[in-house]
């Protein structure tokens, strides 16, 4: 008798939840692909590639210029909330009126 290996879960930093699906294997190239493997889930990251396309055509983004991935990688750690306020990834606060 064999039995299915458990489904991979994940605590999200997106949505807090503790044991939600993980993405099956590194969704991009290099360490933010395993790092999102870890920190997000299957769910969250579905809703990142709908997000994703809004933030290219809002934003206007031409991938000819190298900067466009920067903005868009940014956009991506901030919306799956990887970076603690303050870290030196996060993006600069808004100035204070």
């Amino acid at each position: 008798m064999s039995e299915t290996p458990p489904e991979a879960t994940v605590a999200c930093s997106r949505c807090h939840l503790p044991d939600v699906p993980a993405l099956k294997k590194p969704p991009l190239h290099g360490p933010i692909g395993k790092e999102l493997q870890a920190r997000v889930c299957a769910y969250c990251w579905e809703e990142w590639q709908k997000a994703e396309v809004m933030v290219i055509n809002e934003l206007r983004l031409n991938f000819m210029d190298p900067a466009a991935q920067t903005v868009l990688n940014r956009q991506m750690r901030e919306f799956f909330l990887l970076d603690p306020p303050g870290s030196p990834t996060a993006p600069p606060a808004d100035p204070a009126p």
